[in-house]
């Protein structure tokens, strides 16, 4: 397993929406750290990849489905989530596949995953996550809670954000007609 340096938190139990929440704080953290020359950004992405692979797969996994049939979302908000941590993944992609982290090209590509992530951070808080406070009970968002953290785990165990893993999340997204393929660009 490769690890980084960087904490990723590793919390047992909690209100999912705090979770969620904790983790968007991260991502906008971790994407400071990317644009700061003098980080190490290689382990910087390293650990963004592992934080952004984990948190989307556990709210897929575990969150979303959930509120869904709890009514807290719909089928549009669901599949728009997926979608945008499909596209995030994609931009996450060229971060990890480029060489250097010092040139205009990772600038560049870092600054395209920022507009992914943010935006998505941005929309889920807002159409999911209140949604989520107001229609579903203490109770449920706790069980969620521990469902997304264990997840979560699991995949950061697996070690997934490793670029061959993110690749192969592009390519599924690809084929199921959540991202255009590389050639409908």
């Amino acid at each position: 397993m490769t690890s980084t340096p960087l904490d990723l938190g590793r919390p047992i139990a909690g209100d999912v929406v705090e979770l969620i929440l904790d983790d968007h704080r991260r991502f906008e953290t971790l994407l400071r750290q990317l644009r700061d020359s003098s980080s190490d950004r290689d382990a910087v992405r390293r650990a963004f990849a592992a934080l952004h692979v984990a948190h989307a797969e556990a709210e897929e996994k575990c969150v979303y489905p959930t509120l869904r049939t709890k009514r807290a979302i719909d089928a549009h908000e669901q599949e728009h989530g997926e979608e945008e941590h499909a596209e995030g993944n994609q931009a996450l992609l060229a971060v990890l596949e480029l060489k250097g982290t010092d040139t205009q090209a990772f600038d560049d590509a870092v600054e395209e995953l920022a507009g992914k992530v943010n935006h998505h951070l941005t929309e889920e808080e807002l159409t999911i996550l209140n949604p989520a406070r107001q229609e579903v009970s203490d109770q449920v968002r706790a069980e969620l809670g521990l469902a997304f953290v264990t997840e979560r785990a699991a995949q950061l165990d697996a070690d997934c954000g490793r670029v061959e893993n993110v690749r192969a999340l592009v390519a599924k997204a690809e084929k199921d007609g959540v991202l255009p393929a590389d050639d409908e660009d």
